[in-house]
């Protein structure tokens, strides 16, 4: 049985279904992802340590790049460590950090067409996961597709990050204070956000429940729609991205008007 109550057989012929149902012209040209509830998902699973959960959301993460390339979906970012949980026990985050680690040494080779980026405050992680990032980054090659993974992200801190170095480029071009002060608009702090080549997200899932953002691309995602998924991250299932899909395509985005 699955977790709708429906025997596989029955659960494939609801998932065809919805497949069947979604106008791919109006599917989001970038999805961001909050992989929320690893270690709920540990507790009501009954599994020995948060470890085991860990595993499992990273092994989602790797199915759901699949789901994604078969739709086509042109952008992801996915957010698997915030600035935050970097506040959380050492014991809690070595063994998350292990498996970033195994996850970033896999990704090359299961990536297909997708281009991967790692965005974040990485000198905030342990050397051994800031290399592997950079090995993963290194190993990408160019394709039509676009992965973001956030490491270490905070949205507040990429906005503050942002105005930094548009601030210290108009200074090395040599404009007085009040000149620096005019030049900075919501497009030149846009350009000079993390990933500032990729177009803003359109559809925001979060797992595990949680109504709201925490931070996640907050200037990028001032106009996406969101959507708020119950089950824990490593529980995430195909039926539930599908139908996250078909609700997006049914809105009117309106984009504030």
């Amino acid at each position: 049985m699955t977790g709708l109550g429906l025997s596989r057989p029955l659960y494939r012929l609801y998932e065809d279904r919805l497949l069947r149902s979604l106008d791919r012209d109006r599917l989001p040209r970038h999805v961001g992802v909050i992989l929320d509830g690893h270690r709920r998902f540990a507790r009501t699973a009954g599994l020995p340590d948060y470890e085991s959960s860990y595993r499992a959301g990273m092994d989602k993460l790797t199915e759901f790049l699949g789901w994604c390339g078969q739709l086509e979906v042109p952008v992801l970012t996915c957010w698997v460590l915030s600035q935050e949980n970097l506040e959380r026990p050492r014991e809690e985050l070595d063994p998350y950090f292990d498996v970033l680690v195994d996850l970033f040494d896999r990704l090359p080779g299961i990536a297909g067409d997708l281009q991967i980026g790692v965005i974040g405050s990485l000198q905030m992680v342990p050397d051994r996961l800031h290399e592997a990032a950079d090995r993963l980054v290194a190993a990408s090659t160019p394709g039509p597709r676009r992965l973001n993974l956030a490491v270490a992200y905070a949205g507040r801190q990429e906005i503050v990050d942002a105005v930094r170095d548009l601030v210290a480029k108009l200074a090395a071009d040599g404009l007085e204070a009040e000149e620096i002060a005019e030049a900075i608009d919501a497009g030149s702090i846009a350009a000079h956000l993390y990933a500032a080549d990729l177009p803003d997200p359109d559809l925001v899932i979060r797992t595990s429940g949680e109504s709201r953002l925490s931070g996640f691309l907050l200037w990028q995602a001032a106009y996406a729609e969101y959507s708020f998924v119950d089950v824990y991250w490593p529980g995430f299932r195909r039926v539930d991205f599908l139908r996250a899909l078909r609700d997006y395509t049914r809105r009117e985005r309106r984009f504030g008007k």
